[in-house]
């Protein structure tokens, strides 16, 4: 093999195993990529055109559409197939995707593209930098797209492509129905959301002073007062808490503190306007069933006028609580969504076509030491 086919190899490869991973990660959670498209949407409606706000509807559509895309096209480009309409296709995403990161990057607008979902967390500027990376691997992909040959010839490609194509459409939309197969967020099944609000190790920073012109650097803030502060800088960044949003309260207090305390059932409404009625029955059924077993909570974003008149109308006996609803997302991604915790501790997650049994939730309580 000549070094020319060396370098081509190395380049397919990459370029198709990270198209296949990102997708990979973002098809096990589509309706995280939806939050992601909502969020540039209705940033886009203020900053450029509000008609960018008609697309909200359709974002979740539209998220099952580009991490399928992103998988099929990584396996495409590992097996050279088609590569005329492949590198055409990579070679306008990549277009896309780098505008989308630069604007993030510049404005700050959207902190985090959601390239790697919530597996791997990047910086507006560090996405920017990987995208023009792929871009430049892409470009010399179009270039040379026609002196690659196929692996797979004929009929054997199209099938290859069209079962990837028909799984991945299928595992899409699994997890929109049910939940990710894998959850990367801080509120998966078996972490403590009050250790997520603790730093994992005393945060330490550096700090930068000013005296006469001159800058000078200190880890402990010094205590000569002819010095002007001009900056701190966190130094050990990843021991910062994974959970830095989460709170819970009503019109009469705060009760976050009380939310990780004890045995508690959290009933997640993300908006009551939104949500699936399908299983209402099996939801106010669950709830009756434990009543003086745990306590039952509805956690929502609406406001105490429309949650109360959800609850007179449906007949649902729970108290209610509020909550962030970019927290609330975060939590389950699912409206209605159903999390069990014990001091803190997520036990249980369960989307509403999932409704657990009162003798499911009792088993996981009692499973516990």
């Amino acid at each position: 093999m000549t070094s020319r086919k060396y370098i081509d190899s190395i380049i397919l490869i990459l370029v198709g195993g990270l198209f296949i991973f990102s997708g990979l990660i973002k098809v096990n959670d589509p309706v995280g990529t939806s939050i992601k498209l909502q969020e540039y949407f209705e940033v886009f409606s203020t900053e450029f055109a509000s008609f960018f706000h008609a697309f909200v509807p359709y974002t979740l559509g539209m998220a099952v559409f580009i991490v399928v895309l992103e998988v099929v096209l990584g396996v495409a480009v590992l097996l050279r197939y088609r590569m005329n309409i492949t590198s055409w296709i990579l070679l306008l995403l990549i277009i896309f995707f780098t505008i989308l990161t630069f604007y993030s990057a510049v404005t700050g607008n959207v902190t985090d593209c959601g390239c790697f979902g919530d597996a791997i967390k990047l910086t507006p500027w560090e996405s920017f930098i990987k995208d023009i990376i792929l871009l430049v691997l892409i470009v010399y992909i179009f270039i040379n797209r026609k002196n690659y040959n196929e692996l797979l010839n004929g009929l054997t490609g199209h099938i290859v492509i069209g079962i990837v194509t028909i799984l991945n459409i299928f595992i899409a939309i699994y997890a929109i129905n049910h939940l990710p197969f894998i959850d990367f967020r801080a509120y998966k099944i078996g972490n403590s959301i009050s250790d997520g609000m603790k730093p994992s190790e005393p945060l330490r920073y550096k700090y930068i002073m000013e005296r006469e012109g001159e800058t000078f650097e200190f880890e402990t803030y010094p205590t000569d007062t002819t010095l002007a502060f001009k900056d701190m800088v966190l130094l050990n960044e990843d021991a910062q808490p994974k959970i830095t949003d989460y709170n819970i309260w009503t019109d009469e207090g705060d009760y976050t503190e009380e939310s990780l305390t004890g045995k508690k059932l959290f009933i997640v409404y993300q908006d009551v306007n939104k949500s699936d009625l399908s299983e209402i029955e099996k939801i106010k059924e669950l709830i009756n069933s434990l009543e003086g077993e745990l306590n039952v909570w509805i956690i929502t974003s609406n406001d105490a006028s429309t949650i109360d008149n959800f609850r007179h109308e449906y007949q649902i006996a729970a108290p209610y609580f509020f909550g962030d609803a970019t927290v609330l997302k975060a939590m389950v991604r699912s409206n209605p969504g159903i999390m069990l915790l014990n001091n803190g501790v997520v036990l249980g997650k369960w989307h509403y076509n999932d409704t657990p049994s009162p003798g499911q939730v009792m088993e996981l309580l009692k499973a516990e030491p």
